[in-house]
């Protein structure tokens, strides 16, 4: 996956939360873009401290050459999102 296609479903406006699929299974839901931090080689994702909304709990790495796919959340539209080499 490209940087460019994460920050892409980022900017979406309104935004629409989203999953990232990861090669060995796990899954992320993005909801809300400010939890969410892209580099050239990896996606940094603020995990929600459901006691404090807006803030982080932990964060987790993804490099991006093991995110497969980003689907929609909550029957939103789906984009494409076809894996560039």
């Amino acid at each position: 996956m490209r940087p460019e296609d994460v920050r892409e479903h980022l900017e979406t406006r309104p935004f629409e939360p989203f999953r990232l699929f990861l090669s060995d299974g796990k899954t992320f839901d993005i909801r809300h873009p400010d939890l969410c931090i892209v580099s050239r080689s990896a996606v940094y994702i603020g995990i929600p401290d459901p006691k404090t909304p807006g803030v982080a709990l932990r964060v987790a790495h993804c490099t991006l050459i093991h995110i497969t796919r980003i689907e929609p959340l909550d029957g939103a539209k789906r984009r494409n999102t076809r894996r560039r080499a």
